[in-house]
Parts: C-alpha cells; structure tokens; sequence
C-alpha cells in the first residue's frame, strides 16, 4: 500500500520532466554518434576558401546558403586545388559553384580546365562543362561535358570527346577514362587515328599504358591500302601488331586474309587459325587451309590443316591439295623476284580437263614449271600419263609444254574400254597450243601399240607395234593423229583376229583408274598405288673404269 500511494502522489509536471530528461539523452546519443563519425572523416574530406578578393553573403538570393566570391578564387581539399574568377561556396554542403577560368590540379600528374564547374566535395566528384580540358600525364581529353570521380579516379564524358595520347588520337560520343589504371572505354561512333592507322568501331577499350585498343562488335581497321574486318580484335599502336578474332579478314584490294583467328605484325610474321581462306584477286587463285603462316620481310609461308590450292583464272577452277605447302620467295622486293610454292606429302589435284596425283609437286613462278615427284600419274579424258618425274610449264595458267622424265608411259583407253593405244619411252615431251595438246615427242628406246581405226564405221583394223628411237606425232585441233613421223623403224601389223595375246599390253602397263580424282571433294580421300606397283628408279650402269696398275709380284722375284 506505501508504494501505490508513492505513485499515486505522482505530479504531472514531473512526468514532463522525465520525458525532457529522455529527449536530452537521445540528443545527446545522436551527438556523440556525429562526433565519432566526424572523426572518422579522412583529413581533406573539407573544402577550404583559400583566397578570394571579394566575399559577400545573400541568404535570400537564387543560391541560399551560399558564400559569393570573387576575383582571384581558391580552394583547396586535401591535395587537390580549384582555382576560378568567381563561386557559389556552400560550406554547410561542402561544395562549390565554379565560373570563368575553372581550373582543378591534383598532385602533379592531373590537371583539369573548363568555363564553369560544380563541385561536390563530400562525393568528391567534379562535374565540369564546356570547353574541357583533361590532362593526366601525356593523356590530353577534350570534351564539354565531363564528370570526374575523384574517389573512384574515373573520368566520364557524354556528349562527344577527343583523347590524345602522343600519335593516337581516339574521338567517340560518350567515354570513361580511368586515372588510376589508364584503361579507357568509348562507345558509339568511335574513331582511333594512330599515325595511318584508323580504326572504326562501336565499342573501344584502350590501355593507354601498354597502348593496345581492344575493339568488339564490327569493326574496322584501316592502314594505308589495307583494311581489317572484324568482331572481336585487339591492335597494338606502338607495335603495329593486331590479333583478330570472331572471323575476321585482312584485306589490301589485290590480297585477302580471312580466319577464325588472325595474328598479324607489320612488316612481319602473319599467322591464321581456323578455317582460314587466302585469296589473291590479281591473278585469281585462293588457298584454303586450318593454319597459315606468312613472314612479309622473307617471303616465306607455310599452310597446313586441309591446304587446298585453287585457280579460277580459266574456265574451270584447278584444285590442288596436300598435307602441307610452303612458299619460298627468291630476290624479294626486287624486279627479278620470284616464288617457290612446295605442296609435299599426298598431292591430289582436279580439273575438269585433267587431274594428277603424286607424293611431292614444286611450283617456280620463275619459268612457270610445276614438277610432280614420285610416281606421278596425271589424266585427261581417256588419257592416262606417267613416269618418274612430269614437268607441267604454264603460260597464264594454260598449259604450254608438258614434259615425262624417266619410264614415260602414255596410254589412251579406246572407246571399247578393252583395247588400250600405248607409247613408252625415256623421254616424253608434250606441246599446247590454247590448252589443247597439238604435238608430241618419244625419245629413247620407244615402244608403240597403236589400234588402227576404221574411218567409216570406227571398227578397230587391227594392232600396231612399233620400236624405234624417235617418234613425232602431230594432232588436229581436236585431238585427232594427222600423221606420226620416226626414223627406222621395226613394225608389226597383227589383224585383229590374230593378235598375241603378249602383244595387247606393253611390259610396264599399268592403268590406275581408281586411284584417279573423280571431283573436287575426291581429293581429300587419298588412293595411293598398291604395294608393289611404285615405280622402280632404274639406275645406269656406269662403263668399267680401266685403270693401269703395278703388275703384281710374287715372294722372291724381283721388285
């Protein structure tokens, strides 16, 4: 009962007291909380007015609050400075209202100038217009709208800015600029000029210290008459060295490079990975390869991965292909300059007119030959050709002149599909006029079987042998025999009926239809000669030397 009367005599001004008492505390609290807080502030964190030949103070005016100086401004927040004719200083917000002349420098390595700025300095974030001028280092950035974070050292522009860093000089619509790391990012209408290089993009990442843009998108990069094409590319200024990605093509009008990947240095080494398609306008060909090398300085190249070789300058596209091919370039960036292309390992080639197939084959631009080795077989029609080495010599890409070396063998299939004309000998020479073959030459140790033909119905008379040591054989423009001239001569004419059956075949026929290319895709599918059938080197044998020796001597005679 003593406590409920305890409380019961409670007045209420004393209740008033207890809940002022309450607000105090809290107050208090909150004080104490914005004491440590302020402590906490980093030193700098405050603007300071350094300077300013005017001051004056309208608390009614269009800026409330604000300090009004003039002539000769000065700010100062930690390291960095703010210079200008005259501001709007808002000390309880920490901020400035710059204009005419503003000029902002942190330590010694940034510099900013503008007509006019707002500075927040709890943010620590600058936010100049017009007339920008940003310098960092050897970095000059010029725009008229730009924000800078100086907690963050990021620069950012969005209505249009040139960044000039030495010979680069890089224009986009909107961009951030990155003090701390010199990594910059624009977008839209990008364009990076570096000495005569252009590039044109969408999207460019530049890396201002090791000098390297990074473009993604479509883009562009165009140097003197060469252009690059592609999605995904990174291009080194001071280098000169690009490397593509996203299927990219280097292109210079005459020339085409194009790859899932492309390395390219100037005046140097050129690398392609992937599906990579080489094309040369001026004389009509292309190359198709997995991989591609090519050094500028040298001349030499090198392709791999499904090397296929096309020339499309005649009617019909001749494709050649092997496991690898290598260009040699001889006396380059001379008038007498000439080139090498080695296709080695399983060459096939394919024409509609004629095909080939042998191990190794040799191009030399300087006399136009193509030399194919080891066990060369080619084909035209009904015509099959071989020996131990055929020399092809071009004349803008048309045969002119065909050459069988060693073991020469020509053999034409007759309209029967039994019955086979034969010519062997050591030698072999072939001439073209307009692509069509017009004269041949047997030299050495020729051996003939020819089937006579009946003009009126086609039937076959009978069969021919013939051994001599030259024969000469001159044909129509359409590839008939007008007449065969050889010296003497051992013959025989067997009818038709009475032909030996020794007789049908020369000693060293041989007919390898089925290893013959049958369209462009077969010569990927590699048909060698079955073991056994390669032809055999047949070495001369060299006349005995005589020699005049000391007569031999027996123990006991004289010496």
């Amino acid at each position: 009962m003593p406590k409920f009367h305890r409380y019961k005599n409670f007045s209420g001004h004393r209740i008033i007291s207890v809940v002022v008492l309450c607000l105090f505390g809290l107050c208090l609290i909150q004080a104490m909380a914005l004491s440590r807080q302020s402590k906490k502030r980093t030193k700098g964190d405050r603007v300071y007015l350094l300077h300013a030949d005017e001051l004056s103070f309208d608390q009614f005016g269009s800026n409330p609050g604000a300090q009004i100086v003039k002539g000769k401004v000065s700010f100062r927040q930690g390291s960095a400075y703010l210079t200008c004719d005259s501001a709007y200083f808002f000390e309880a917000s920490n901020s400035v209202k710059a204009f005419g002349h503003v000029r902002f420098r942190q330590a010694d390595t940034l510099s900013l100038a503008c007509d006019r700025a707002e500075y927040d300095g709890m943010a620590q974030m600058m936010r100049a217009r017009k007339n920008v001028v940003l310098r960092h280092r050897t970095q000059v950035l010029r725009t008229d709208s730009l924000d800078f974070d100086q907690l963050y050292n990021m620069a950012n522009f969005v209505d249009g800015g040139i960044l000039v860093d030495g010979k680069d000089r890089l224009v986009a619509d909107w961009g951030e600029y990155h003090t701390d790391t010199r990594q910059t990012k624009f977008c839209y209408n990008v364009k990076l000029k570096s000495g005569k290089d252009l590039i044109t993009t969408d999207t460019l990442y530049y890396d201002v210290i090791r000098k390297k843009a990074h473009v993604t998108g479509p883009s562009k990069i165009k140097s003197g008459k060469s252009t690059v094409k592609t999605n995904d590319g990174y291009y080194n200024t001071r280098t000169d060295q690009a490397q593509l990605f996203g299927r990219s093509t280097l292109d210079d009008g005459e020339k085409s490079v194009t790859g899932d990947s492309l390395y390219y240095i100037k005046g140097g080494m050129s690398r392609g990975f992937g599906n990579v398609i080489y094309k040369d306008y001026k004389n009509k060909n292309q190359l198709n390869c997995g991989y591609l090398q090519y050094n500028e300085k040298t001349g030499y190249g090198f392709a791999t991965k499904k090397a296929v070789a096309m020339d499309y300058s005649q009617k019909d596209t001749l494709w050649v292909h092997s496991d690898s091919m290598k260009i040699y370039t001889y006396n380059i960036n001379t008038d007498s300059v000439f080139r090498k292309v080695h296709a080695f390992n399983k060459v096939r080639a394919y024409r509609r007119d004629i095909q080939a197939v042998c191990d190794s084959m040799v191009f030399n631009s300087k006399d136009s030959c193509a030399t194919m080795y080891k066990d060369p077989i080619a084909w035209s029609g009904t015509r099959q050709l071989l020996g131990e080495q055929i020399k092809v010599f071009m004349n803008d890409s048309t045969v002119r002149e065909a050459h069988v070396i060693g073991q020469a063998l020509v053999i034409e299939q007759m309209s029967d599909s039994t019955h086979y004309n034969q010519i062997t000998s050591k030698l072999m020479k072939a001439y073209f006029v307009n692509g069509n073959i017009r004269s041949g030459e047997a030299i050495g140790n020729v051996q003939a079987i020819f089937y006579p033909v009946n003009d009126k119905d086609s039937s076959l008379i009978g069969l021919n042998y013939t051994e001599t040591d030259t024969m000469r054989m001159y044909l129509s423009p359409n590839r008939k025999l007008e007449k065969v001239w050889m010296p003497k001569a051992t013959g025989t004419l067997y009818p038709l009926t009475q032909i030996p059956p020794s007789k049908k075949l020369l000693t060293n026929f041989a007919w390898f239809d089925k290893i013959r290319p049958i369209n462009k895709d077969d010569i990927f599918v590699w048909r060698g000669k079955d073991k056994g059938n390669e032809l055999k080197k047949i070495v001369r044998h060299e006349a005995p030397l005589q020699h005049i020796g000391k007569p031999t001597t027996e123990k006991g005679t004289n010496k």
